[in-house]
């Protein structure tokens, strides 16, 4: 079974139907698979860390005991309650998607515990997934593919978290604070909880453009933010200028990296929805671009053609990688990224 519409995941996730043993997570968004998991997860215990009604496996333990999952879904609960085992993957290798296929079959058809539910998250899976197909048509399984909030939830979200600690944005204020969100969930969270402790929780306050933009202006991330969009856009010396202030504000390289990635990606939503008939302001706020940038960012996206931002990825990805594993300075690491970037863009005519 496909869930794919807001209103049906929320209540799936709220109120699972009773023959549903299997529901498969995936998406690019990771902190989202992970947040919507929880939600279903506490539908069978509080205690996600419940010894003895909780299993949870990640792909490793499966490829080191193929074993383990199969006697995870054959277990019953000692206290008579339903069990919960919950698988999360990293980027399954064939062999691992493949057995997870099959006991997502077998467990969908009741071969193994019948009051058992399994959860598996996963980033995004292809259609070629043999994990996916198997959730997908299993009438016993659920698959949700969890995709970027559009900015009609993030503003949803973002009012709701501001209600009930009972203060709030202005119309243009809220805009203009979603515009500038990442679409990252576990990201968004953390923005959104930091400016309810800058408005003051309790307080009863409602900030304008104006006091928001004090906010806005005075967080590291700005900095960052700053850096990937002069990067993107030619200028190897302010692109240093902001990675060199944010890391000096406590910010570290491997956000520096995340923004840079951040950025490529609003890139490309723009130039994807124009090349699908959207306008350019359109296509703009869609990707969630700060107002003041908006123009600079247009004129970015009509010379970094999808192609362009392909190659680029690659280094962006291995300097995420470069950050987290090896031994070489981290903000090194970073600084060479943006002059690699900002010099491609200078080639590009930026």
């Amino acid at each position: 079974m496909i869930l794919s519409k807001r209103p049906e995941i929320d209540r799936f996730l709220k109120t699972p139907e009773p023959h549903i043993r299997v529901a498969l997570l995936h998406g690019k968004d990771r902190s989202g698979v992970q947040e919507r998991a929880v939600i279903l997860c506490k539908t069978v215990t509080s205690d996600l860390n419940d010894p003895f009604n909780v299993t949870s496996l990640t792909e490793t333990d499966i490829d080191a005991d193929p074993i383990k999952l199969e006697e995870a879904l054959t277990a019953l609960s000692m206290l008579g309650d339903r069990r919960l085992v919950r698988v999360r993957l990293g980027d399954p290798k064939s062999g691992t998607d493949k057995a997870l296929a099959a006991a997502v079959i077998a467990h969908a058809e009741g071969q193994y515990n019948p009051d058992a539910l399994l959860v598996i998250e996963a980033g995004a899976l292809g259609r070629e997934s043999a994990l996916r197909k198997a959730a997908e048509k299993a009438s016993g399984a659920a698959a949700i593919a969890c995709y970027e909030d559009e900015v009609g939830d993030v503003a949803r979200m973002t009012r709701d978290a501001l209600g009930a600690d009972k203060v709030g944005l202005t119309s243009d204020a809220l805009d203009r604070f979603v515009a500038r969100l990442p679409r990252e969930r576990g990201l968004m969270r953390q923005e959104i909880e930091r400016l309810i402790l800058y408005i003051g929780p309790g307080s009863g306050k409602t900030i304008d453009t104006a006091e928001l933009d004090l906010h806005l202006g005075v967080e590291p991330d700005a900095s960052l933010s700053d850096a990937a969009l002069q990067a993107f856009g030619g200028r190897a010396g302010p692109a240093q200028a902001g990675l060199r202030r944010a890391l000096a504000e406590g910010e570290s390289a491997v956000m520096a990296v995340r923004m840079i990635s951040m950025h490529a990606a609003k890139i490309r939503k723009i130039n994807v929805l124009q090349a699908t008939g959207s306008g350019a302001k359109e296509a703009a706020k869609a990707a969630g671009v700060f107002w003041k940038q908006e123009a600079e960012m247009l004129r970015q996206a009509r010379s970094w053609r999808l192609e362009y931002l392909d190659e680029v990825l690659d280094s962006i990805n291995t300097a995420d990688i470069a950050t987290k594993t090896t031994g070489m300075p981290e903000h090194l690491i970073a600084e060479r990224l943006l002059l690699e970037i900002s010099a491609r863009a200078r080639r590009m005519g930026l």
